[in-house]
Protein backbone atom coordinates (compact mmCIF):
# COMPACT_ATOMS: atom_id res chain seq x y z
CA UNK A 1 0.00 0.00 0.00
CA UNK A 2 1.51 3.43 -0.95
CA UNK A 3 2.44 5.41 1.96
CA UNK A 4 1.73 9.19 2.21
CA UNK A 5 4.52 10.08 0.29
CA UNK A 6 4.38 8.22 -2.82
CA UNK A 7 1.96 10.13 -5.21
CA UNK A 8 0.25 8.39 -7.65
CA UNK A 9 -0.16 9.75 -11.27
CA UNK A 10 -3.75 10.61 -12.78
CA UNK A 11 -4.10 10.11 -16.79
CA UNK A 12 -6.74 12.11 -18.20
CA UNK A 13 -7.68 10.85 -22.05
CA UNK A 14 -8.24 14.14 -23.99
CA UNK A 15 -10.19 13.80 -27.52
CA UNK A 16 -12.46 15.60 -29.68
CA UNK A 17 -14.01 16.44 -33.09
CA UNK A 18 -14.54 12.62 -33.02
CA UNK A 19 -17.71 13.30 -35.61
CA UNK A 20 -19.51 10.04 -34.74
CA UNK A 21 -16.19 8.12 -35.67
CA UNK A 22 -14.33 6.38 -32.74
CA UNK A 23 -11.04 4.48 -33.84
CA UNK A 24 -10.19 1.73 -32.35
CA UNK A 25 -6.65 3.24 -31.65
CA UNK A 26 -8.40 6.26 -29.75
CA UNK A 27 -9.96 3.24 -27.68
CA UNK A 28 -6.84 1.57 -27.48
CA UNK A 29 -4.78 4.91 -25.97
CA UNK A 30 -7.67 5.52 -23.80
CA UNK A 31 -7.77 2.34 -21.74
CA UNK A 32 -5.94 3.05 -18.06
CA UNK A 33 -7.13 6.53 -17.64
CA UNK A 34 -9.03 7.54 -14.97
CA UNK A 35 -10.89 10.10 -16.41
CA UNK A 36 -12.19 10.95 -20.13
CA UNK A 37 -12.26 14.25 -20.94
CA UNK A 38 -14.42 15.35 -24.69
CA UNK A 39 -14.16 18.80 -25.72
CA UNK A 40 -17.11 18.79 -28.44
CA UNK A 41 -18.40 17.68 -31.78
CA UNK A 42 -19.24 14.36 -30.70
CA UNK A 43 -21.36 13.25 -33.40
CA UNK A 44 -23.49 10.81 -31.81
CA UNK A 45 -24.19 9.73 -28.60
CA UNK A 46 -23.30 6.23 -28.91
CA UNK A 47 -19.79 7.76 -28.61
CA UNK A 48 -20.18 9.01 -25.11
CA UNK A 49 -21.80 5.41 -24.38
CA UNK A 50 -18.90 3.81 -25.26
CA UNK A 51 -16.55 5.99 -23.51
CA UNK A 52 -18.25 5.78 -20.47
CA UNK A 53 -18.05 2.29 -20.98
CA UNK A 54 -13.40 3.13 -20.50
CA UNK A 55 -13.60 5.69 -17.61
CA UNK A 56 -15.98 8.50 -16.42
CA UNK A 57 -16.25 11.16 -19.17
CA UNK A 58 -16.62 14.67 -19.36
CA UNK A 59 -18.14 15.67 -21.98
CA UNK A 60 -19.22 19.15 -23.78
CA UNK A 61 -21.35 20.22 -27.04
CA UNK A 62 -20.05 21.05 -29.83
CA UNK A 63 -20.90 23.28 -33.00
CA UNK A 64 -22.45 20.15 -35.15
CA UNK A 65 -23.84 18.61 -31.65
CA UNK A 66 -27.37 18.41 -32.43
CA UNK A 67 -30.71 16.45 -31.28
CA UNK A 68 -31.98 15.30 -27.82
CA UNK A 69 -28.70 13.89 -26.53
CA UNK A 70 -27.13 16.85 -27.60
CA UNK A 71 -28.90 19.28 -25.61
CA UNK A 72 -28.08 17.51 -22.65
CA UNK A 73 -24.32 18.30 -22.82
CA UNK A 74 -23.25 21.57 -21.33
CA UNK A 75 -21.22 24.13 -23.43
CA UNK A 76 -18.72 24.34 -20.91
CA UNK A 77 -17.64 22.19 -18.12
CA UNK A 78 -15.06 22.13 -14.72
CA UNK A 79 -13.04 19.18 -13.97
CA UNK A 80 -11.56 18.83 -10.93
CA UNK A 81 -9.40 15.94 -10.38
CA UNK A 82 -5.85 15.54 -8.24
CA UNK A 83 -5.94 19.07 -7.16
CA UNK A 84 -6.12 21.24 -10.12
CA UNK A 85 -9.28 22.50 -12.22
CA UNK A 86 -9.71 22.63 -15.73
CA UNK A 87 -12.03 24.38 -17.56
CA UNK A 88 -13.78 22.74 -20.73
CA UNK A 89 -15.00 24.27 -23.98
CA UNK A 90 -15.45 23.23 -27.83
CA UNK A 91 -14.12 26.76 -29.47
CA UNK A 92 -11.11 28.84 -27.71
CA UNK A 93 -12.77 32.21 -29.44
CA UNK A 94 -15.63 31.96 -26.85
CA UNK A 95 -13.68 31.57 -23.65
CA UNK A 96 -15.48 34.50 -21.56
CA UNK A 97 -13.29 34.22 -18.38
CA UNK A 98 -9.47 34.65 -16.89
CA UNK A 99 -8.44 31.04 -16.33
CA UNK A 100 -5.79 31.94 -14.33
CA UNK A 101 -7.74 34.73 -12.12
CA UNK A 102 -10.93 31.41 -11.68
CA UNK A 103 -7.74 29.43 -10.93
CA UNK A 104 -8.01 26.79 -13.87
CA UNK A 105 -4.62 24.85 -14.12
CA UNK A 106 -5.45 24.26 -18.06
CA UNK A 107 -8.50 24.95 -20.87
CA UNK A 108 -9.00 22.00 -22.56
CA UNK A 109 -10.57 23.02 -25.92
CA UNK A 110 -11.33 21.31 -29.85
CA UNK A 111 -13.05 22.75 -32.75
CA UNK A 112 -10.22 23.76 -34.79
CA UNK A 113 -9.23 20.05 -35.78
CA UNK A 114 -5.40 21.21 -35.26
CA UNK A 115 -3.46 20.15 -32.04
CA UNK A 116 -1.75 22.51 -29.78
CA UNK A 117 -0.28 22.47 -26.33
CA UNK A 118 1.20 25.60 -25.02
CA UNK A 119 1.71 27.13 -21.61
CA UNK A 120 0.76 30.83 -21.00
CA UNK A 121 0.99 32.14 -17.76
CA UNK A 122 0.74 29.24 -15.75
CA UNK A 123 -2.27 28.03 -17.34
CA UNK A 124 -2.30 24.94 -19.95
CA UNK A 125 -4.11 25.38 -23.15
CA UNK A 126 -4.19 22.10 -24.85
CA UNK A 127 -6.41 21.21 -28.23
CA UNK A 128 -6.29 17.57 -28.55
CA UNK A 129 -7.13 17.97 -32.32
CA UNK A 130 -8.78 15.66 -34.36
CA UNK A 131 -9.56 11.91 -33.56
CA UNK A 132 -12.84 11.35 -35.70
CA UNK A 133 -12.70 11.99 -39.64
CA UNK A 134 -9.58 13.25 -41.48
CA UNK A 135 -10.07 17.08 -42.54
CA UNK A 136 -8.02 18.34 -44.93
CA UNK A 137 -3.93 17.22 -44.80
CA UNK A 138 -4.44 17.42 -40.40
CA UNK A 139 -2.88 14.79 -38.57
CA UNK A 140 -4.94 12.31 -35.90
CA UNK A 141 -4.47 12.92 -32.71
CA UNK A 142 -5.88 13.07 -29.41
CA UNK A 143 -4.31 13.82 -25.98
CA UNK A 144 -3.74 12.86 -22.26
CA UNK A 145 -3.29 15.08 -18.99
CA UNK A 146 -0.68 13.81 -16.56
CA UNK A 147 -1.63 15.03 -12.78
CA UNK A 148 0.95 14.17 -10.02
CA UNK A 149 1.08 16.37 -6.98
CA UNK A 150 -0.57 19.00 -8.10
CA UNK A 151 1.18 19.26 -11.21
CA UNK A 152 0.19 18.99 -14.70
CA UNK A 153 1.62 17.86 -17.78
CA UNK A 154 -0.16 17.46 -21.28
CA UNK A 155 1.20 15.09 -23.90
CA UNK A 156 -0.27 14.73 -27.63
CA UNK A 157 -0.85 11.40 -29.21
CA UNK A 158 -0.66 10.59 -33.21
CA UNK A 159 -3.34 8.06 -33.86
CA UNK A 160 -1.75 5.84 -36.78
CA UNK A 161 -4.27 3.52 -38.19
Amino acid sequence: MPGPDTLATIQIGLISDTHGLLRPAALKELRGVQQIIHAGDVGTPEILKELAAVAPITAVRGNVDRGYWADRLPRTAVVEVGGVRIYVLHEFEKLDLDPKAAGFAAVITGHTHRAALKERDGVLYFNPGSAGPRRFSLPITMGRLFIEGGTLRGELVALDE
